[in-house]
C-alpha cells in the first residue's frame, strides 16, 4: 500500500522547527484557496458536466505531464495531445492512461509527482502506487468516481475550499463562459483576466487579422493608433464586467518602453502594415507594457507581467500541436534596464501595482527584490513555473526576504490548467512557507507570534489583496 501523506512533509528535520512548521501549518491548512492566476477552462464551471475519462482531465492537457514523457520518447499522439491538421491520435483514454502509468517513475522527486500523488490519494482514495501493474485498477476507480454528481466541476470547487479562482481569457474571447456562469446563480466565484497578447505581439500568428476582429468588436478604429489604444480600454472594461480584477502579459522579455505619442503612431503605422523589421516588432511589445500600465493605473486592473519564456522553442512541435506543448524555455532575462522606461513613467504611483515573475532565478537577489523594494507600484509574483517547486519555493523566500521583505511579494497563485491539482499545489505552498517561518523564528529573527500572522498572510490575505480580490 502507498504510504498516505506524511503530516510532516517538507516541514525541517530539527524537533523544534519541525513542531513549530506543524503549528503554523494547522493555522492555515484549511484556510480557504485564492486562485487569482490560472488557466482552468471556465467551460467546466460554466456547464458543471462530469469531467471526461482520466486521462483527458489528468494527462492530456497537463503540460508538466507530457513533456516529460516526449523527453523519454513518448510521442504526444500517443498521449491523446491533437494536432493541428487533424491527423491520427491515440484516443483510447484507458491506453493513454496505461501508457502514463508505465512512465510514472520518471516523476520521481519532481514537483508534479507530489501532486498527482496528492489527487491519487486524496481526492480518489486510491491506495497503492501508480505501476503499469495498477493503471487499470487506477482508471476504473477514478473513472467511476468522475460519473458521480459529487465529483462535477463545481462541487469539487466547494470542496476544494476555493473562495475565488481567475481563469485567463485571450483579448478577443467572448466571455461566453463566464456569462453563463454569472447567469446561472451559481455561488462560485470565478472571475476573468485579460490577456492582450494576441493583439499586441506582432509575431503572435495573425496578429493583422486578430486586429481586425479587435476592431470589429469594438467599433474602434484599429488602424489608428489612437483606435487601437481605445479598443483596449473597451475590452479591458468589458472584461472588468465578468469579474476581471487584472491582466496579463507574457512577452519574451520585460522590456519596456516609453515613446512619444507621434513616435508610437508611427510606429504602430509601420507595425499595422507588416513592414516593421525585428527590432520594431520588439519596440513594439516594449511600448505596449508601458501603455497597458498606463491603462491600469486609470482603471485599477493589477497588471502581471510573465516575461523570459523562449515560447515554442521547437518549430516542428509548434507547427504540428500549436502553443502550449512543454516547449517553452526559460531565457535570461534582465529587469533593471528593462523595466526602467515603464517605471519612470508610473513606477511610484501608489494606486497600480505591477506584478514580476520570473523564470530567471539568478535575477530573484540580484534585480527583482531590489526593485519591488524600493518602487511602491512592484510586487513579487512567488516562484513560477518551471520553479513552482519545494526547492523553487524555497529559493525565493531565500533570496527575496532581506530585501523586499514579505509584504513586497503576493502570497501564492498555482497558474495550473490541471484543476484537480489546485488544493496540492496550495498544500506544497504552505507547508514551505510554514517550514520558512519556523526556521527564522528558530534563528530568533523572528517571534513565534509574527510567524502565525505572516502565515495567514503568506497562505491566503496577500493574494486576496494584491489581485483586489
Amino acid at each position: 500500500m502507498i504510504a498516505p501523506t506524511d503530516p510532516d512533509l517538507l516541514f525541517p528535520p530539527e524537533a523544534n522547527s519541525r513542531a513549530l512548521a506543524r503549528a503554523l501549518y494547522a493555522g492555515v491548512k484549511d484556510r480557504p484557496i485564492v486562485s487569482p492566476h490560472g488557466h482552468t477552462d471556465p467551460r467546466w464551471y460554466a456547464l458543471n458536466e462530469p469531467f471526461p475519462d482520466p486521462a483527458q482531465l489528468l494527462i492530456v492537457p497537463d503540460h508538466y505531464i507530457f513533456r516529460m514523457l516526449l523527453s523519454q520518447g513518448v510521442q504526444l499522439e500517443e498521449l491523446g495531445v491533437a494536432t493541428l491538421d487533424g491527423a491520427p491520435i491515440e484516443t483510447d483514454g484507458r491506453a493513454i492512461w496505461r501508457r502514463f502509468a508505465e512512465h510514472y517513475h520518471l516523476f520521481r522527486g519532481t514537483p508534479t509527482r507530489l501532486w498527482l500523488d496528492h489527487v491519487l490519494e486524496h481526492l480518489f482514495g486510491i491506495g497503492e502506487p501508480l505501476t503499469a501493474a495498477s493503471a487499470d485498477r487506477a482508471y476504473d476507480t477514478i473513472a467511476a468516481l468522475l460519473q458521480r454528481d459529487d465529483y462535477r466541476p463545481r462541487v469539487l470547487f466547494e470542496r476544494f475550499n476555493i473562495e475565488v479562482i481567475a481563469t485567463t481569457e485571450g483579448a478577443l474571447d467572448d466571455l461566453k463562459w463566464h456569462r453563463m456562469i454569472r447567469d446561472s446563480g451559481w455561488k462560485g466565484r470565478v472571475v476573468t483576466t485579460y490577456r492582450p497578447d494576441a493583439v499586441v505581439d506582432p509575431d503572435f500568428e495573425g496578429f493583422s487579422a486578430n486586429l481586425d476582429r479587435l476592431g470589429e468588436i469594438t467599433g474602434c478604429d484599429t488602424g489608428a493608433w489612437a483606435g487601437y489604444l481605445d479598443a483596449h480600454r473597451k475590452r479591458r472594461a468589458y472584461f472588468k464586467e465578468f469579474g476581471a480584477t487584472s491582466s496579463d502579459h507574457g512577452h519574451p522579455t520585460a522590456e519596456t518602453a516609453n515613446l512619444s505619442d507621434a513616435a508610437a503612431q508611427e510606429l504602430f503605422n509601420r507595425i499595422r502594415h507588416g513592414s516593421g523589421d525585428e527590432r520594431e516588432r520588439r519596440l513594439f511589445r516594449a511600448q505596449m507594457l508601458t501603455e497597458m500600465a498606463k491603462m491600469s493605473r486609470d482603471d485599477g486592473l493589477v497588471m502581471q507581467i510573465h516575461p523570459g519564456s523562449w515560447r515554442n522553442h521547437s518549430p516542428a512541435v509548434f507547427q504540428r500541436f500549436g502553443r502550449d506543448k512543454g516547449f517553452d524555455i526559460p531565457t535570461r532575462t534582465d529587469y533593471v534596464t528593462a523595466l526602467k522606461p515603464l517605471l519612470d513613467c508610473v513606477g511610484l504611483e501608489r494606486d497600480l501595482t505591477v506584478i514580476l515573475f520570473t523564470l530567471d532565478e539568478a535575477s530573484y537577489a540580484r534585480e527583482l527584490a531590489p526593485l519591488a523594494g524600493v518602487y511602491p507600484a512592484l510586487r513579487l509574483g512567488p516562484a513560477w513555473w518551471f520553479h513552482d517547486s519545494p526547492e523553487g519555493m524555497r529559493r525565493f523566500r531565500e533570496m527575496t526576504t532581506e530585501t523586499a521583505g514579505f509584504y513586497n511579494t503576493v502570497g501564492f497563485n498555482d497558474d495550473t490548467r490541471a484543476f484537480p491539482s489546485i488544493p496540492a499545489r496550495h498544500d506544497v505552498a504552505r507547508r514551505v512557507d510554514c517550514a520558512f517561518l519556523a526556521r527564522l523564528v528558530g534563528e530568533h529573527r523572528l517571534r513565534e507570534d509574527e510567524a502565525h500572522e505572516l502565515a495567514g498572510e503568506l497562505a491566503y490575505a496577500l493574494a486576496k489583496k494584491a489581485y483586489r480580490l
